[in-house]
């Protein structure tokens, strides 16, 4: 496998699919289930992913594949409780050095489950973060 331990601004699908281990169509089919998943596209028309497509990307792999949600319960903790700032492109620099998934008090109460879930992604993802 390609050393990717240099930290990029674009990768392709196909360095996407080996970094996250999840199949090309598959990602692809992500893209049309989850409104949050939207790579853009270079001249050719080929994908181009962003360190924030994917920390989603595992984000999302997370929590259909360990935690077992469904496709709309993951939509729903994503629109729920992923902060939209995680994914504007303007804020890259910013969203580095803040946590991925930051979780309110009122949401604590709720939903407790919830709480050990996202922090247990958290600590996930700083772990892969960090080896990128």
């Amino acid at each position: 496998m390609k050393d990717l331990s240099i930290k990029k601004l674009y990768y392709s699908i196909s360095e996407v699919s080996k970094i996250t281990d999840v199949e090309q169509y598959v990602l692809r089919y992500w893209e049309t289930e989850f409104e949050l998943l939207r790579p853009q596209k270079n001249r050719a028309g080929n994908r181009v992913y962003t360190n924030k497509d994917i920390q989603l990307i595992l984000y999302i792999k997370l929590l259909l594949r360990e935690k077992k949600y469904t496709i709309e319960g993951a939509k729903k903790i994503l629109e729920e409780y992923l902060p939209e700032t995680i994914l504007n492109q303007s804020e890259i620099e910013k969203m580095e050095k803040e946590p991925l998934v930051q979780v309110s008090k009122e949401c604590t109460k709720e939903k407790p489950n919830i709480k050990k879930d996202l922090e247990e992604v958290k600590q996930i993802l700083e772990i892969v973060l960090s080896k990128l």
